[in-house]
């Protein structure tokens, strides 16, 4: 699996991001959530994701925009360590859930921890 975040690995239907908030399971690693919901996909893609930060926690977009780029670098880099020999697709969400700014560091280990227990979960 390349290092690339594609358009066609972005999850942009409004149907399956309805599915995915009724249907899915999470995962937690504060400050982030993975909601994800084992679907197929007719573009023969294995992971479709999409990032969301709250209006609620972060006022301004530019702060919302910031976390939102840190958030799909970190998921661009750390997906081909954990999702290389994955034979089964997946829709995900995931969220920022914490009301600070945050480093790259600190959201790269973080997703880190989150694809961990992701995979130990899904492989149970």
């Amino acid at each position: 699996m390349p290092l690339k975040y594609r358009k066609k690995d972005k999850l942009k239907s409004k149907k399956l991001i309805e599915q995915l908030f009724n249907e899915g399971k999470a995962v937690t690693a504060y400050p982030l959530r993975l909601i994800y919901l084992k679907t197929e996909f007719e573009d023969d893609s294995i992971l479709k994701t999409s990032v969301s930060v709250s209006k609620r926690l972060h006022k301004t977009a530019v702060a919302r925009n910031k976390i939102k780029r840190l958030l799909r670098e970190s998921y661009r880099l750390n997906k081909p360590l954990y999702f290389n020999n994955s034979s089964r697709s997946y829709a995900f969400m995931i969220l920022y859930l914490s009301k600070d700014g945050t480093t790259f560091d600190k959201l790269n280990n973080s997703m880190k921890l989150l694809f961990q227990k992701f995979t130990d979960k899904t492989s149970e």
